[in-house]
């Protein structure tokens, strides 16, 4: 009996001391998996950080067509407006163009009129002189809205032909003059800006 319990305390005892090493063979192989989940992490991580980078060169792509088709919209919107200011531009200087051709009539005869009124005011009798300042008060108000508006009147006598300025309506024989100088404007010419809006009808000499 005496033995008997002697050697139970001796494999108990045995067994005491090996219970830490299998302890610890059965921690060693718990943690097997343990090491390889760092891995496991790492590769994720990594996918999901080229999965990232694909989306973001994708929205990079796509950022910078909206980019292109919006500069796009914006020269376009903007040739718009520019074609939409030269034409409203043009129409105001054909209506202005139009109203001064309607007007220079007007104006030839009243410089008409004031070349064959008596120069000498003692001509001028009490009841027309105040008509004929009339007269040459609407002149220069007529010409000086010409000036604001850019017309300037096209200079003729004395200068030598040019068909781009003038029209020579005669010819005439004149010593003291050079051939195709003008010697007499017929009718003022006028000039709209740098544009010819009517020709000076001239006489020259032959």
């Amino acid at each position: 009996m005496t033995k008997n319990v002697t050697d139970e305390q001796k494999n108990y005892t045995e067994n005491s001391e090996q219970l830490p090493e299998l302890e610890a063979t059965e921690q060693s192989t718990r943690e097997v998996p343990t090491q390889k989940q760092p891995s496991q992490e790492k590769d994720s991580s990594l996918a999901r950080i080229t999965e990232l980078e694909t989306e973001l060169n994708q929205q990079k792509e796509l950022a910078g067509k909206y980019r292109d088709e919006l500069l796009r919209k914006a020269a376009d919107f903007e040739n718009f407006r520019k074609q939409k200011e030269r034409e409203a531009m043009m129409a105001s200087s054909r209506a202005l163009e139009n109203i001064i051709r309607e007007l220079l009539p007007v104006i030839d005869d009243v410089k008409r009129l004031l070349q064959h009124a008596p120069l000498d005011s003692a001509e001028l009798s009490s009841e027309a002189r105040p008509y004929i300042e009339g007269v040459e008060l609407v002149r220069k108000n007529l010409e000086k809205w010409l000036g604001e508006k850019g017309v300037n009147a096209i200079e003729s006598k004395g200068m030598k032909l040019d068909v781009n300025f003038h029209e020579a309506i005669s010819q005439v024989d004149h010593p003291e003059a050079l051939p195709d100088t003008i010697i007499e404007e017929y009718q003022t010419g006028y000039l709209l800006g740098e544009k010819v809006i009517r020709h000076a009808k001239v006489i020259v000499a032959k």
